[in-house]
Formats: C-alpha cells, sequence, structure tokens
C-alpha cells in the first residue's frame, strides 16, 4: 500500500458506516481529497477531533482503489476551536470553505494559491482582523481570481480601456466603458466599485473607511459574481450573519 503525506484543511464530513467517516479536504499538493477516516466516531478514537471541519492539519494517507484512507493526523491549526465560539465568524468560514470546495478543480493536481488562500483566510477570520463578513467577501474575489474569473473594476472588461468605469455587467466580469456598455448594466456608486476593488487587493485602509450601505452594496455584487460563475448559489451564504 503507497503512503503519502500531505498538508490540507478539512472542508466538510460525512459519515461512513458504524464508525467511520469521509473526509473533503482541500490539500496543498493534490487539491481536493476525498478520504476514509476508520472509527473516528468511536469515543477511542485518537484523531477524530482532528478530522473536524475548519481543521488545518499535516496528515498520511494510503492509496486506495475508491478512497484513499487516512493514518496519521497531525494538527497544525486549530481553527475549529477559535471559529465555533463566534457566530458571525462561524457562519462567514462555513462559506469560505463551501467556496474553497466549489471553486477547486477535482483533478488532483496541486491547488497550491488556493490552499494558502484558504489558510490565510481562516487564520485572518480566528483573528478577528476584520469583520467576519468582509473577510468573507475579500476571500471570494481572491478566491475567484485564483479559479481563473478575476472580475475587473477599473478597466472595462471587454475592451481594457482604462477607467474608472460606472457600468457594472456581472456575465462580462467586471465594469464596461460606455462603448461597450451592454443591456441589463447596473451602475453602482463609484465608492462601491472602490471597495471591491480594495477587497480584491486587501488594501485593508481603504476597506476600513467604507460605511455599512457601501459594504452591504459591495457584498451583494460579490454574491451575484460568485453565483454566475458557480452556476447557482452557496447553500451556507443563507447563514452568513452580515
Amino acid at each position: 500500500m503507497s503512503l503519502f503525506r500531505d498538508q490540507g484543511v478539512v472542508l466538510r464530513t460525512h459519515k461512513l458506516g458504524e464508525a467511520d467517516r469521509i473526509i473533503t479536504l482541500l490539500t496543498r499538493q493534490r487539491g481536493l481529497v476525498r478520504a476514509a477516516a476508520k472509527g473516528v466516531r468511536k469515543t477511542s478514537s485518537r484523531f477524530g477531533g482532528r478530522l473536524e471541519p475548519f481543521m488545518h492539519v499535516d496528515l498520511q494517507l494510503a492509496e486506495g482503489r475508491t478512497l484513499d484512507v487516512i493514518t496519521q493526523v497531525v494538527t497544525l491549526s486549530a481553527f475549529a476551536r477559535d471559529l465555533g465560539l463566534d457566530y458571525p465568524a462561524y457562519t462567514a468560514g462555513t462559506a469560505i470553505l463551501e467556496t474553497a470546495e466549489r471553486l477547486t478543480p477535482h483533478d488532483g493536481e496541486p491547488a497550491v494559491q488556493q490552499y494558502q488562500l484558504l489558510v490565510g483566510a481562516l487564520a485572518a477570520l480566528s483573528a478577528r482582523r476584520q469583520p467576519p463578513s468582509t473577510l468573507l467577501d475579500s476571500y471570494q474575489l481572491r478566491a475567484l481570481a485564483v479559479a481563473g474569473y478575476a472580475p475587473s473594476f477599473s478597466g472595462c472588461a471587454r475592451c481594457g480601456l482604462e477607467g474608472p468605469h460606472r457600468n457594472l455587467h456581472v456575465p462580462s466580469g467586471g465594469v464596461l466603458c460606455d462603448g461597450c456598455r451592454l443591456p441589463g448594466s447596473s451602475a453602482p456608486p463609484a465608492v462601491t466599485l472602490t471597495l471591491l476593488a480594495a477587497l480584491l487587493a486587501g488594501d485593508w485602509p481603504v476597506v476600513e473607511q467604507a460605511d455599512d450601505r457601501t459594504r452591504r452594496e459591495a457584498a451583494g455584487i460579490v454574491s451575484a459574481y460568485l453565483s454566475w460563475h458557480l452556476e447557482h448559489g452557496l447553500r451556507s451564504m443563507g447563514h452568513v450573519d452580515r
């Protein structure tokens, strides 16, 4: 039986048989991995608590025909402990985990950027560096960019003409100039587009200057953009505390 090691974040779990679980992880070297954890639902399990959603772990797995099998687990960061005590952070974190799973291909290839982005987002959420919903919006924009769907909030998404532009068209990938404007375009305030660009770039001094109304408008645009590329929304978004 071939063994391999990797680092990953537990995205979700579900029951398998009477005592086992299937663990879905975003790993550094193999992207999305679904693996069986034998006996983790027993009270005598050595590492059941290390394989809960949000846990950042180093693990050893044995390759299997249909599912790999987890044989060793070492905790790197216990994000589950920190986020479980804060409802807004927990709900934002749940949406972050679902976003990571939906945007990472199931092809077994390394997903280093998505992995690092996820770990960084959970660390920031655990440390309360920004409001949870703000960190969620920033994470989702960055995860979309890593996946190849980077939105444009300055130059025209169709012709590349430098902005600023006010015509936002989600299916086109961002703002459009007046010459490229399409039916269905909206015209959000300039401060909202400035906030969106700052969330994508991680420009926190600019983000912190935004008022609540601007943050809500930006959050709606992020959600619409994500839903467009995923073809439908995330189930967890309905529980996010804004």
